[in-house]
């Protein structure tokens, strides 16, 4: 697996970790005052989540600029 493989899959991983602290959040409101540590859980994913969002975001622009390829629209 290619290091870009592997950021696209904990990519994957970390939304579905993301997705259920948050349903588990509100699970815990709906019962009542829930404790910090519940409130705060989706926060460590949606970070790691930011970098690796943003690492994949910046890949085609980086790939761009190695290759000297240019962009369309560009003549």
């Amino acid at each position: 697996m290619t290091w870009n493989n592997w950021i696209r899959q904990t990519h994957r991983w970390l939304s579905i970790v993301f997705t259920m602290t948050v349903i588990a959040n509100f699970a815990a409101m709906a019962m009542g005052e829930p404790p910090a540590w519940v409130v705060y859980a989706p926060l460590p994913p949606l970070f790691l989540m930011l970098f690796s969002g943003l690492y994949m975001f910046a890949l085609p622009y980086v790939a761009g600029w190695r290759g000297g390829r240019r962009t369309v629209g560009q003549e």
